[in-house]
């Protein structure tokens, strides 16, 4: 994530920058409405939080190494913002989120050898994130917040129905739940053009569950506990 940081960072100065040479103040009633929609285009990156089970039997006691490797995705979502005050907003983004993470073993081989197993974990969330949007005043056509709160997702592509394959090493999958829930927290800056309001905002969705189902496998098994974790850069258009 840190090119959508510094894409963040760069973003915010140049914001400030235009927000300073524009004379003209747009959408001037934009916060005297009490509803607004839009919708929201994201890139994000997703992880897991892991928790290594504690080693006992032999197969998990040759596992050398586990990671979990972060992959790219995208997210769809609609905006809908209930303004209770020019700087307090609760919004509403239902969200289609496609995400991938890749879990990497390691395990010893032969003496001084090892082998890697890679096992990829795709899923489709359809999220429901209810958050409380704290903004400043507007500087001419310009304003910055922060944003936290709850969601609860329902991931469309979860494989927990799929038997898993008990003679073939590589045909085995790890599984994960269906149902997720979490928090998030983030920030942005918003920018009021002439016919909408354009924000730039970068958001960390941490989940609470456990969405590891444990099969007794030997990629399951060496793991206690699985969360989810996402970072994701959204653009989002209001009117």
């Amino acid at each position: 994530m840190k090119k959508g940081i510094l894409i963040l960072l760069v973003s915010f100065w140049s914001v400030i920058a235009l927000a300073q040479q524009v004379q003209m103040m747009n959408l001037r009633n934009f916060d005297k409405r009490a509803f607004h929609f839009g919708f929201a285009l994201g890139y994000n990156s997703s992880d897991f939080y892991l928790d290594r089970d504690v080693l006992e039997d032999f197969e998990r006691d040759s596992l050398l190494v586990l990671d979990v490797e972060r992959r790219p995705g995208f997210n769809l979502g609609i905006v809908s913002s209930l303004d209770v005050s020019p700087t307090f907003k609760i919004r509403f983004l239902p969200t289609l989120s496609f995400q991938e993470r890749n879990l990497a073993y390691t395990y010893a081989y032969q003496g001084d050898s090892s082998v890697q197993w890679n096992k990829k974990v795709e899923s489709t969330f359809l999220d429901f994130p209810l958050v409380m949007k704290f903004r400043t005043e507007r500087i001419k056509n310009f304003a910055a917040y922060c944003l936290a709160g709850g969601r609860f997702g329902l991931d469309m592509a979860s494989n927990k129905d799929v038997k898993n394959s008990t003679a073939s090493l590589k045909d085995q999958i790890v599984k994960i739940t269906k149902p997720d829930y979490g928090f998030e927290v983030g920030g942005g800056i918003d920018l009021f053009l002439e016919y909408f309001k354009f924000g730039i905002e970068l958001k960390l969705s941490t989940g609470l569950k456990n969405v590891l189902i444990q099969e007794n496998t030997q990629f399951s098994t060496p793991i206690d506990r699985l969360r989810t974790k996402m970072w994701t850069l959204s653009f989002t258009f209001e009117g």
